[in-house]
């Protein structure tokens, strides 16, 4: 079994070093655990409040599940007990030099981050973990936010078409990335059980799970486009309001996110609306009936899962060192549109993602139109299938996605 060293390592121990407390969040089998597990020091007590017993206490009795498990402690799915928080608030209070006294994981974004931010601003660090990115398979752990290279390595060969589109079908999952799970068809069909019976009914009443999953399914086929609930809900046979709650419950839990478009001194010709997209290409393939790299590759939704792919590893990035994602796409009512937009000290740097080898001076001809959004352009990149990397014009490098 491969053992992945994580680049949330170090940020774990840089965070539980400045703030009384850090909180690892993400969906569920990402690795949150093993990584707090992995990173803590001697002496550091773990509770998981998926121990039906231990649950029941710390919503009952805060005040004594803390007494039974002080400090330095682990304490895993925290959002199903977030009564603890304002004990955790007076513990962390009393004293006033803690640093890293308390570690949490949670699979459940939106209601969690509500929970923290009522009880614990300014005293917790918080961590975004993703599944194993290609860095970190690659043994690149020091990986901060991906940046546009003002110089270029063109004599160093990456990953292959095929070898990007294996990935891109196995997907990110630790289990799977290490070869502990030997089966992917039956991991994500365990995963998706599981994620039905757990996460969905504790998130919201959905009386009708094969409808949802439908719902799901319909979702993932959609990765990559512009998002529109009304006729993804019609497609369903579903009210766009069910859509919306049910898309909203994806996000919650990890497994989808929005990306906006850029929005400062545009005009009504841009287009307003979010792109979606799924965290995981493996799942996303899974649920959309992929059964081989090679039929995806070559299929209907290749660009789409490709562009996917990038976004996730972004993701992952931003994630990992504890950084919020300035991430954000163009389009307008014409049609021109620039897939990522990286906002850094001020200033947007353009990303094309192409399913080629051999992008053209075609490909970046919206890039012009980033001019009129307010800030300075930075040099910007065309993110695609060549083995190599090389300049494509004066601002704009060729980049392989095998290197991101």
């Amino acid at each position: 079994m491969k053992l992945i060293e994580r680049t949330a390592f170090s940020t774990v121990r840089e965070f539980s070093s400045q703030f009384p407390a850090i909180l690892v969040c993400g969906a569920r089998q990402v690795g949150k655990t093993t990584l707090l597990r992995t990173a803590a020091e001697k002496g550091r007590t773990f509770v998981s409040l998926d121990d039906p017993d231990l649950r029941s206490l710390a919503r009952t009795d805060p005040a004594l599940f803390l007494q039974s498990y002080p400090p330095p402690v682990i304490i895993d799915e925290i959002q199903s007990a977030p009564q603890l928080l304002p004990f955790v608030k007076m513990a962390i209070d009393r004293d006033a030099d803690m640093c890293g006294g308390f570690w949490f994981t949670g699979s459940q974004q939106f209601h969690l981050m509500r929970d923290v931010s009522e009880s614990l601003a300014g005293r917790i660090g918080i961590i975004d973990l993703g599944g194993i990115s290609q860095g970190e398979e690659l043994g690149r752990t020091n990986d901060g936010e991906f940046i546009v290279p003002d110089t270029l390595d063109i004599t160093k060969s990456f990953d292959t078409f095929q070898a990007v589109f294996r990935r891109i079908h196995r997907g990110s999952f630790p289990a799977l990335v290490s070869g502990r799970a030997k089966n992917r068809e039956a991991f994500y069909r365990s995963y998706v059980r599981t994620y039905l019976e757990r996460d969905v009914h504790d998130l919201t009443r959905i009386t009708d799970e094969e409808r949802f999953l439908t719902f799901f399914k319909a979702a993932a086929a959609r990765t990559g486009q512009l998002l529109n609930l009304s006729e993804l809900a019609r497609d369903v046979g579903i009210g766009a309001t069910t859509a919306r709650d049910w898309l909203g419950v994806l996000g919650i839990s990890g497994i989808v996110y929005l990306l906006r478009p850029y929005s400062r001194n545009v005009t009504s010709r841009i287009v307003k609306t979010p792109k979606l997209y799924f965290t995981d290409t493996g799942l996303c393939s899974y649920l959309a009936g992929w059964s081989s790299p090679e039929t995806l590759a070559n299929g209907a939704m290749g660009g789409a899962i490709l562009e996917t792919f990038v976004v996730g590893e972004l993701l992952k990035r931003y994630g990992s060192n504890g950084r919020e994602p300035r991430l954000w796409f163009y389009r307008d009512k014409a049609g021109s549109e620039i897939d990522i937009l990286i906002e850094r000290d001020g200033m947007l740097s353009p990303i094309e993602v192409k399913k080629t080898a051999s992008p053209s001076a075609g490909d970046v001809r919206a890039f012009a139109k980033a001019r009129s959004l307010g800030l300075p352009i930075g040099n910007g990149a065309v993110l695609c299938l060549t083995e190599r990397a090389r300049p494509l014009s004066r601002d704009v490098s060729v980049i392989p996605i095998g290197s991101i």
